[in-house]
């Protein structure tokens, strides 16, 4: 076995041999002629000539070894579902929705958008795209109708798969309604709309547009659907993270080098085993639920389980009774989750049996060490932190125990994974950072690995601009996060260098919010930043300048208005982005070319230094700020 140092090495010196060796993981019914194709930076191209199918990796591979065994596990705690579907079953049901969308025609290279709850159904259509050829673009269920419509506009799918409703907490939340909303907003229209109805809402059927998922299925029972061969360099699903600005980017990623990839990191990463179950906590809606949820577990031959619900009802013992139920061996979840596990009786935890789990995987924010030693502490398994974004679809920063067992840190992700050309660069000069403890931007050489995305959908200007010119003279992809490095190679990840926050996981763009809440006709000006909070990683709170100063005269007045302006973010971009507050000023602190610092409202709102105010143009703005938030 080489060292871990090794197996890095020889991935980055020796990229075509390397992936060559990782192709083997998948099945090819082409193999590639052209590992690595670097000719047009930054547009790496990977497995060039090679054909392949996601869903047959995924699902028909598994079907002579362990058809009968258990594919999908899906427990709803809001419904009270609990079924098990195994790879032969998962199979026929791919086949079944894969006939309904062609029903409804859908081809190769058509787009479907998912707007779907934690349903098998919501799994069954992605893999159903994934086998016919069609690109699927899964938006989080529950999306206000604005953000959904932006995403309907920008994807152009042919046909849209919804539901009747999601629910959380208890609380049913109806999806149709903001669809059509959604749908009306957009100046694209869908031609179908596939719904399914599991009788949670009252749905209003749009004649000639909706169709029902119960009534197409019997019309296509029996119905087989092969698997279409696909280039590696196809475009197999494209998933929208927020940018600095108010447009969401398409993040387009290839069928052969996703497959590649996630088979790689089940193996050298996750340590999968064929025959267990793997237990990811995320949504589908995001990167870590779609490639952590679905597509990695499931073309390493586990059991996945997808799971409707959160994690303290019915109470906060739930996941690990999960754990011990389905003999979990392998769990990935978030911080901020386990940030709320720890506020309950650890006794919840004590009281199952947990022997099957061999570790625990946390993404999504950076990990705090109380939590980690915590919850490290109460499990007895390592707790392996890992580093990464939607556009890079698998870790970029973690540890290999599958190559070599080393330990993780407290604070740190870990180290690069294969693959990764991981620099620490100066922001100003660009020039590497090579001492340890040293600040610097996180970015990425060329060639990029297989996995990372294509390109923005439908905007490769759009990509190359965003990514690949912000560091002076250099062609790097920026992660646009600060970081450092021990001497022993740990790297620690230490915030954002633009306007994108974390909350609870989940990636929003200040400027996003900011242009919600400016569409309130009281509000001149507005300023959003991320501030740190003890349970979420981070939270919203907005300042506001209003247009006329009676409209916040007294608290009653302040009140009304903030709790307005929520609702106008409630409704164009989901609760999600609702900020935690809303504060009210006469002037927001500025440069005097009229730049919003918003870095030093941030500071101030944290209690940290605001730095070098040399360039402010009226102090009393931030001076205004610091007295709002005093007790």
């Amino acid at each position: 076995m080489p060292s871990y140092r090794e197996f890095h090495q020889r991935s980055i010196e020796q990229p075509d041999e390397f992936w060559a060796e990782q192709a083997r993981l998948i099945d090819w019914e082409t193999p590639p002629r052209r590992i690595c194709d670097n000719d047009r930076p930054p547009f790496t191209r990977w497995f060039g000539g090679g054909r392949t199918n996601l869903c047959h990796n995924a699902v028909d591979r598994h079907l002579a070894e362990r058809g009968g065994q258990p594919a999908l596990i899906h427990v709803s705690t809001e419904t009270g579902r609990e079924e098990t579907l195994t790879f032969a079953q998962l199979h026929e049901q791919v086949q079944l929705s894969a006939a309904m969308l062609r029903g409804l025609g859908v081809g190769k290279g058509d787009r479907v958008l998912i707007y779907m709850p934690m349903v098998p159904e919501a799994v069954v259509a992605m893999l159903a795209c994934a086998r016919i050829g069609a690109i699927h673009s899964v938006v989080f269920g529950g999306f206000a109708s604005g953000s959904l419509a932006t995403r309907i506009e920008d994807a152009a799918p042919r046909v849209v798969v919804s539901a009747d409703a999601g629910s959380r907490g208890g609380k049913v939340i109806a999806y149709k309604p903001l669809l059509d909303e959604a749908i009306r907003l957009s100046t694209f229209k869908p031609e179908s709309v596939l719904l399914l109805d599991r009788g949670l809402a009252p749905v209003e059927r749009v004649p000639g547009r909706d169709h029902d998922w119960g009534a197409l299925a019997a019309r296509h029972a029996g119905d087989t659907v092969a698997c279409e061969w696909l280039d590696a360099t196809d475009v197999s699903y494209t998933m929208y993270t927020s940018g600095t600005t108010g447009r969401p980017k398409g993040v387009q990623r290839d069928v052969g080098g996703y497959a590649v990839a996630l088979a790689a990191s089940m193996k050298h990463i996750f340590q999968g085993e064929a025959g267990q179950t793997f237990f990811c906590t995320s949504d589908i809606g995001w990167v870590v639920g779609h490639s952590y949820i679905v597509y990695g577990p499931l073309i390493a031959g586990m059991a996945t389980i997808l799971y409707e619900g959160l994690p303290v009802r019915p109470d906060a013992g739930i996941w690990w009774s999960l754990v011990e139920k389905y003999r979990v061996g392998v769990m990935f979840s978030a911080p901020t989750a386990i940030r709320v596990l720890k506020k309950h009786d650890a006794a919840l935890m004590k009281r199952h049996d947990l022997s099957s789990l061999r570790a625990l995987f946390l993404a999504g924010e950076p990990l705090d060490e109380p939590t980690a030693r915590w919850i490290s502490g109460e499990l007895g398994v390592p707790v392996i932190d890992n580093y990464w974004q939607t556009e890079t679809g698998w870790p970029i920063l973690t540890i290999a125990n599958g190559v070599e067992p080393r330990p993780s840190r407290l604070g740190s992700p870990g180290v690069p994974m294969y693959g990764w050309k991981v620099k620490l660069l100066d922001s100003i000069s660009g020039e590497e950072l090579d001492g340890p403890d040293q600040k610097g931007v996180l970015a990425i050489e060329l060639p990029t690995p297989p996995g990372f995305m294509q390109t923005v959908w439908r905007d490769d200007e759009r990509f190359v601009d965003t990514y690949w010119k912000t560091i002076p003279g250099r062609m790097v992809y920026s992660t646009f996060d600060w970081a450092i490095r021990d001497a022993d190679g740990y790297y620690y990840i230490l915030g954002r260098t633009d306007d994108v926050i974390n909350v609870a996981g989940h990636r929003l763009g200040t400027r996003e919010i900011e242009e919600c809440i400016c569409r309130h006709p009281a509000v001149a000006e507005v300023a959003v930043v991320g501030v740190a909070d003890a349970l979420k990683g981070q939270v919203a709170v907005a300042f506001a300048v209003p247009r006329d100063a009676s409209a916040v005269a007294d608290e009653a007045s302040r009140l009304r208005l903030e709790g307005e302006i929520m609702k106008v973010v409630d409704e164009r971009l989901g609760a999600l982005a609702r900020p935690a507050r809303v504060r009210f000023v006469s002037l927001l602190p500025k440069t005097r070319s009229g730049k919003l610092l918003r870095r030093a409202i941030q500071a101030v709102c944290e209690g940290r230094d605001p730095g070098d105010l040399t360039t402010i143009e009226d102090p009393g703005a931030l001076q205004q700020i610091r007295e709002l938030l005093q007790p």
